[in-house]
């Protein structure tokens, strides 16, 4: 198992959330810590709550640098809504 003596390279010096950790080996033979990036969430209905298909979970710094048709389906309300409550007479009312 890894060494408790290996110590955190950013500044926050806490066990956080955005300070999560996982240890790697170097080429040189030392273990050190790689910081892990926080896992995107992915849009939901904003209806029913499920998850959107066909748009994928990113953090939202992300989404501001993929392409625009990344983050719609070709449908009215297609980055917003499920097809199941666009087909609804909730959208078109």
């Amino acid at each position: 198992m890894p060494s408790n003596r290996l110590t955190y390279r950013r500044r926050n010096p806490y066990n956080t959330r955005s300070n999560k950790v996982r240890v790697t080996k170097t080429p040189g033979g030392s273990l050190r810590y790689l910081h892990i990036k926080k896992a995107g969430t992915a849009p939901k209905c904003g209806d029913c709550g499920t998850k959107l298909p066909g748009i994928p979970a990113l953090r939202p710094r992300e989404y501001a640098q993929i392409s625009r048709p990344k983050k719609k389906v070709q449908r009215a309300y297609g980055g917003s809504r499920c097809a199941n409550c666009s087909k609804g007479s909730d959208c078109e009312s």
